[in-house]
């Protein structure tokens, strides 16, 4: 099975399937095919990561770029060239074809060549979001049902697809990319992406699974461990997931980190009143996960930050820079401050799920800082309420917006009254795109069952 946001990223997937692929080349075929169909959320100017189970084991793979080795000033720039980290897309894609693949990277990426080339209906969300972009977005937006045509992609995709990723970090496409932006073609030539050790913490009677920083997976993982002793209803899951994504905001950097003191932490939640806490930062992202009949599983996640990140078209090569470097913090000192060759703290985060050493499938859900708040509330949905995966995705959310500050979907709408009453600033948005998007693939005896989050036009699929 496959489960993707967009209905040609999954029929891609299908067709990778079908042809005899693993779950990486699935997931690769639909990586791809999202650079075309959702060019506003992610990108190959942008930066992927991913967990994967395989054969038994669990890996962690973070493709995540880095600032540059030669920086002009102390601080970066919220959007422009000044705001560009090295894109780590390709080489992920590159990484993961190599080590797990069966078709190669060229077939996986041809699909999606395509696709730019041919043309692509924008969805009502796709136009919506494209729309709002603005002047950061490099070309027009559509409107829904209209087809766009992104050609200058198609050609540079068809490079990749022929060359590998050599053509991407190497030659006249880096060379665009570094007189776009504030990189250097040096930057490009080093960059590499890092096989890592994942996080995991059980909940209840489930693993869950991280990657560590600079991610903030962890802020997750935080959240559940506050919440397995806690039980104060919808105000406590609330309290928990401010928490952590407060230390978050604090802690998680380019570099080593220590799990916090849950007890300390969980001490500070009362029952009546709610806490002022930081977050840090927003983002747009695009989440798939695909799971193969050897029951190998992959949870990618790709993107290029805010909604066409930098705003930066790298000349001719179709490429948007993403902005990750609007990640760092400006204040001298903090752990997440900008130096040559550092990450960002990262917001996107691929989930997977065990239960008794064993998978039980792969999730994730898109949207900056609402990725780890997600990921606690879905897992809750799965773990707590025994949702199944498209229940677990659909059921209402909340999502802290810093302060004391709350906006919930209109199915929590009753729980308004209570929770101002403990001092929680609430709203009630009605905009599902705020919410994030996700999806997620279980196993359930012999089979698998899916889901594919309505807030978005994909679908899960399976053969």
């Amino acid at each position: 099975m496959i489960a993707s946001s967009h209905p040609q990223a999954t029929r891609a997937g299908v067709r990778a399937l079908e042809a005899g692929g693993n779950a990486v080349d699935a997931a690769l075929a639909a990586a791809a095919m999202l650079t075309v169909c959702e060019p506003g959320h992610n990108g190959i100017g942008g930066d992927a990561c991913a967990l994967l189970w395989w054969n038994g084991g669990l890996h962690g793979l973070n493709g995540s770029g880095r600032a540059p080795r030669e920086l002009d000033a102390p601080r970066a720039d919220g959007y422009g060239p000044r705001s560009v980290t090295v894109p780590g897309v390709v080489r992920a894609w590159a990484d993961l074809a190599s080590r797990f693949g069966t078709i190669g990277l060229a077939d996986a990426v041809a699909p999606a060549a395509e696709a730019a080339a041919r043309g692509v209906v924008a969805t009502a969300r796709v136009a919506d979001t494209w729309r709002r972009a603005g002047e950061r977005a490099p070309w027009p937006a559509p409107g829904a049902g209209q087809v766009y045509r992104l050609p200058e992609l198609g050609a540079t995709l068809r490079r990749i697809a022929e060359e590998g990723p050599d053509a991407f970090y190497l030659g006249s496409v880096a060379g665009a990319i570094a007189r776009s932006s504030w990189l250097d073609e040096t930057d490009l030539a080093a960059h590499r992406s890092d096989w890592v050790d994942p996080l995991t913490h059980a909940y209840r009677d489930v693993e869950v699974c991280e990657l560590p920083p600079n991610g903030q997976g962890v802020t997750a993982l935080v959240a559940l461990a506050l919440l397995e002793e806690l039980d104060l209803g919808l105000h406590g899951e609330i309290e928990a997931v401010k928490l952590a994504l407060d230390w978050a905001s604090r802690m998680i950097c380019d570099g080593p980190f220590e799990f916090p003191d849950v007890d300390a932490l969980r001490r500070r939640i009362s029952a009546d009143a709610a806490l002022e806490t930081d977050i840090w930062p927003s983002g747009d992202t695009t989440y798939l996960c695909a799971v193969d009949g050897d029951r190998n599983a992959i949870s990618l996640i790709q993107s290029t930050f805010h909604h066409f990140g930098s705003g930066v078209l790298a000349a001719d090569t179709g490429i948007v820079l993403q902005n990750r470097a609007a990640g760092f913090r400006g204040q001298t000192g903090h752990p997440n401050s900008l130096a040559p060759g550092k990450r960002p703290f990262h917001t996107i985060i691929p989930g997977m799920l065990l239960r008794d050493g064993a998978l039980l499938g792969p999730f994730g859900v898109m949207g900056g800082p609402m990725q780890a708040q997600a990921h606690v509330q879905v897992v809750r949905n799965v773990v707590d309420r025994a949702l199944d995966p498209q229940g677990a995705l659909d059921a209402p959310r909340f999502r802290s917006t810093g302060g004391r500050s709350v906006s919930v979907e209109p199915g929590l709408a009753s729980a308004v009254e209570d929770l101002e009453a403990r001092g929680h600033k609430v709203s009630v948005d009605p905009d599902p795109h705020q919410f994030g998007v996700g999806q997620m693939i279980l196993r359930f005896e012999e089979g698998l069952i899916a889901g594919s989050d309505g807030r978005a036009d994909g679908y899960a699929a399976g053969i």
